[in-house]
């Protein structure tokens, strides 16, 4: 049996580079956690505000003088509401682990 070289697919790909390792411990994430947390303020006032656009109370008054109230809920707005809710709620998480990055992560020292 002859043992040949079999292609490996290395020849496709450029060279690596030596790349230096991401470091994660930076304090500017603190400040894009601030950020964060401001942008999911905003988001979170305008959850509220479509969800009070989305609910409309309706007050009729009957024959016999009796005030009847009840609520008619629209569909978009609700929805509309849930997501950006939704939304704040994954940057609120966003800005934690930006905060922890800032704060917590650090390199470990090289034993000698």
């Amino acid at each position: 049996m002859i043992d040949l070289p079999q292609p490996t697919g290395r020849e496709l790909w450029p060279p690596e580079e030596p790349e230096s390792p991401a470091r994660l411990n930076e304090p500017w994430r603190a400040f894009v956690a601030l950020g964060e947390v401001v942008v999911a303020a905003l988001l979170l006032w305008a959850a509220f505000a479509l969800w009070h656009a989305g609910v409309v109370t309706v007050v009729t008054t009957a024959g016999d003088g009796a005030r009847l109230a009840s609520q008619r809920v629209f569909g978009g707005p609700i929805a509309g509401a849930l997501g950006v809710g939704t939304v704040a709620a994954v940057v609120v998480l966003d800005a934690v682990r930006q905060l922890l990055l800032a704060v917590r992560a650090r390199r470990r020292k090289k034993k000698d």
